[in-house]
């Protein structure tokens, strides 16, 4: 099985570290940051990664920003993008779809482990 590297950025600690520890169990590289901003920092850096999960509701850099400030400065290239939110009506997947993003996941739809199924699918599509 293929090990992929993702970021994950969500303000509710728990869920971040409950998604992260799936992950990693599974045998992925998974780093989490609680913040746009961090994550922001960390994609300048031009890391390897196959996947970019971020929620839309966070204080300071919400995931909307995240979204436009990764495609306007060409970060996270070749990486899935993936919003994970619990902010599922239309206008908000209709306008993070305007980014490009590569797939959409409702958090009280989706047990972690679903998460980390979808993840995997979204990442070895592009790799097909």
């Amino acid at each position: 099985m293929a090990t992929y590297n993702v970021f994950l950025v969500d303000d509710d600690r728990f869920l971040l570290d409950m998604y992260a520890l799936k992950f990693r169990k599974a045998g992925h590289v998974a780093t989490a940051f609680h913040s746009g901003e961090e994550m922001l920092a960390a994609l300048r850096k031009k890391p390897q990664i196959d996947a970019v999960l971020l929620d839309i509701i966070m204080p300071g850099m919400d995931g909307f920003q995240l979204l436009e400030a990764i495609r306007k400065e060409g970060l996270a290239e070749g990486a899935k993008i993936i919003v994970l939110s619990n902010q599922g009506n239309d206008s908000d997947i209709e306008r993070a779809q305007k980014f490009g993003i590569d797939g959409y996941i409702v958090k009280a739809s989706a047990i972690p482990s679903e998460v980390l199924e979808k993840t995997v699918q979204i990442i070895e599509k592009r790799a097909a």
